[in-house]
């Protein structure tokens, strides 16, 4: 097909709040080698975004300006040496930036078909949670049948993502979540517990729950309040995973005591700065592993809210106020 020299995308001109966002025009970038080009349908809203829109979460060299970090769509276009795909295949993935926008170029292993029975919005919803939990609740945090989890954030994109995909794995969840309804979805979710952290301590509660035992992992977001209580929460030979620290990486005191006399392991990461070649491999073991899950329906998107893209500003305040359950969809097409 003949492409446009031009497409519509979001952007800014200085950092800010919500209000920032606008749509303007610019040019379709050309797929390099190792990448394809899709024509955009829908696109995932994430924290990063907003840390980005922010000037707190600049983009790696190399990477698009532009927001967006999971896009679905239409290949258009194949980079050099690209094999693995077709014109015409509708595939979401994993992008380095650029993912609000008509058309964004995606490295073609960070992508994985549409899940038969899949519309854009469903499939735009996968790749940013589902490459993080796996490359971090089951790679780094090792989580084995049997073994029970505690997911802070049990709500959030990740969270809902995290729930489902290691109660499949037969694993026992447990979560926290900020109010009694986002609780009762937890459980809908799977969760065999979830405690409302505006009203409980989450530590006396996991203890409780597991009859004084702790888990075996626990998948934090929160940061640096949270550390201590999620070392003590953990059993002998457990596993605290960071995967963000939206009120804090710093902690101004840290007993660690816990670390050493149960042998735990304290690790975490970031997903954009991996290279292609570590997101190609995440890919592999989410195409062969989770998206038969998914087909199934024994893993399902959760969407809360599917904005047109014109209502950009809206989407990042929806997440911002973090009133939702699940994803935050933008409407390109």
């Amino acid at each position: 097909m003949i492409l446009p020299d031009e497409m519509r995308h979001v952007t800014y001109h200085t950092p800010g709040g919500p209000e920032v966002l606008y749509l303007t025009t610019g040019p379709v970038p050309l797929p390099r080698p190792g990448e394809v080009l899709i024509r955009v349908a829908a696109a995932g809203i994430n924290r990063p975004d907003i840390q980005q829109r922010k000037g707190a979460y600049p983009p790696p060299p190399g990477a698009s300006p532009i927001l967006g970090l999971e896009a679905a769509g239409e290949v258009v276009a194949l980079g050099e040496g690209v094999t693995s795909w077709r014109i015409g295949d509708r595939l979401t993935g994993l992008c380095n930036g650029g993912g609000y926008a008509e058309f964004v170029a995606i490295p073609a292993g960070q992508c994985l078909p549409w899940p038969a029975g899949f519309d854009a919005v469903q499939a735009a919803s996968l790749p940013e949670a589902c490459f993080t939990v796996w490359a971090n609740l089951f790679d780094l945090g090792r989580l084995a049948p049997g073994e029970t989890v505690l997911v802070h954030g049990g709500t959030s994109g990740i969270g809902v993502t995290a729930i489902q995909l290691a109660t499949a794995f037969g694993a026992k969840v447990y979560a926290t979540a900020g109010s009694a309804a986002k609780c009762t979805a937890c459980l809908d979710l799977g969760a065999a517990g979830a405690i409302n952290y505006r009203e409980a301590d989450f530590l006396a509660d996991i203890k409780a729950m597991t009859s004084g035992a702790g888990v075996d992992v626990v998948l934090d977001m929160v940061g640096a309040p949270y550390t201590q209580r999620n070392l003590r929460a953990l059993k002998r030979g457990g596993r605290l995973v960071q995967i963000a620290f939206m009120q804090g990486s710093v902690v101004s005191e840290l007993d660690l005591l816990p670390i050493m006399m149960k042998r735990l392991t304290v690790t975490g990461s970031t997903m954009r700065p991996r290279t292609a070649c570590e997101k190609a491999v995440i890919a592999e073991a989410l195409h062969d592993l989770v998206w038969p899950w998914l087909e199934a329906g024994t893993v399902r998107p959760v969407i809360y809210e599917t904005c047109q893209w014109s209502d950009v500003s809206k989407a990042h305040r929806l997440m911002e106020n973090s009133s939702h359950v699940g994803k935050i969809i933008l409407n390109i097409s």
